[in-house]
């Protein structure tokens, strides 16, 4: 945590503020070790401060070094008060996470006083290079998914409905000890495939469809994210046809992910392959997305994306995919840890188009 806190005040230094509230959970969790929720850091050039309630105090003691300063008043009113005590002259805020009712709230109070609070900041670009620590906690998400998946292939069958499916996969995550599911679990049977979200829902798998599931497990606040597409029954030669093109153009993704490369640099060939085999038009979405303590986050592969130079030690998901409406879609997504050199692909389970017979 002491790193991670030299930097923050490294960045709200740049910032002409002489500290910073944070109150996206996320942010509690990466600053201070906190996992609860309606709880406010205030950070400082010297000191660390967590402001909480009842529920929480015990919980905040055993998980972080700050002080912790227990709210009866109200989590604004008491951190405006917290404040003006340490005496601050200017303090940054979460512009995307801090709500605008209580933004107006606590700009009210601090104004009070003096106290400049009008420095908007995100936070995300400090969390995109993992530490070691971080990475062995997402490899161990990965791992839960990884396993979930090797029992899935065995366990699945025509007949069963896209919500059994996602009920067992969470099921076997949980046993293995994923915290809960990464996201609302997606499984698309059939034309439903042409759905990039197309969550679970009762319909029946049916022999000769493709099955898209998109999944992931939560392990000490971090993700995981993993697409694989198999066949019910026996594949036919457009369904082969489509999964080829998309697993060629996965396999070009962990080529092209690379340090000293923009986001934009990462996704052009990919999508450039997937529009010379003819589906550019059925490929919407970005390449990837980073994954952390947020599903998703910063960096991003895409035609837009703001990501100008990946560095070694970010995490970005690789996964490409096509969707035919009436016929349904192919996606393959792996987690892939940047290296010095080029990328590693944490994701292990088999891309090879599987037929459950």
């Amino acid at each position: 945590m002491k790193n991670r806190i030299l930097r923050l005040r490294e960045f709200i230094k740049e910032k002409n503020c002489d500290g910073i509230i944070i109150n996206k959970e996320e942010n509690l969790h990466y600053f201070s070790g906190f996992t609860g929720d309606d709880t406010m850091l205030v950070i400082t050039m010297y000191d660390c401060y967590l402001v909480t309630d009842s529920r929480y105090i015990e919980q905040a003691k055993q998980q972080t070094d700050f002080a912790v300063f227990e709210q009866t008043m109200g989590l604004i009113s008491r951190t405006a008060q917290l404040v003006r005590e340490l005496n601050l002259v200017s303090v940054a805020f979460e512009g995307n996470a801090l709500s605008y009712n209580s933004y107006v709230k606590l700009n009210d109070l601090l104004r009070e006083y003096d106290i400049d609070f009008s420095v908007s900041v995100d936070l995300t670009e400090l969390r995109t290079v993992k530490d070691s620590e971080e990475i062995k906690l997402i490899k161990k998400a990965i791992w839960i998914s990884d396993e979930a998946y090797s029992h899935i292939i065995k366990y699945a069958k025509a007949g069963m409905s896209e919500n059994e499916i996602a009920c067992e996969l969470e099921t076997v995550m949980r046993r293995l000890g994923s915290q809960r599911p990464a996201f609302t679990t997606i499984v698309a049977s059939g034309v439903r495939g042409a759905l990039p979200h197309g969550t679970a829902t009762d319909k029946l798998i049916n022999d000769g469809e493709f099955v898209t599931i998109d999944f992931g497990a939560v392990y000490k606040g971090y993700h995981s994210d993993i697409t694989r597409t198999f066949c019910i029954g026996q594949a036919s030669d457009k369904q082969k046809e489509i999964y080829d093109i998309v697993l060629n153009a996965q396999l070009l993704g962990l080529k092209e992910i690379a340090p000293g490369k923009s986001g934009k640099e990462v996704d052009a060939p990919v999508r450039e392959y997937i529009k010379n085999a003819g589906y550019g038009q059925y490929f919407g979405h970005g390449l990837g997305h980073g994954v952390g303590l947020e599903i998703h986050e910063l960096p991003r592969l895409s035609p837009l994306s703001p990501t100008e130079k990946l560095e070694e030690n970010m995490l970005v998901t690789d996964e490409p995919g096509i969707y035919l409406p009436d016929f349904g879609g192919v996606r393959i997504e792996d987690t892939v840890l940047v290296t010095a050199n080029g990328c590693q692909p944490l994701t292990k389970s088999d891309k090879r188009l599987i037929e459950i017979m």
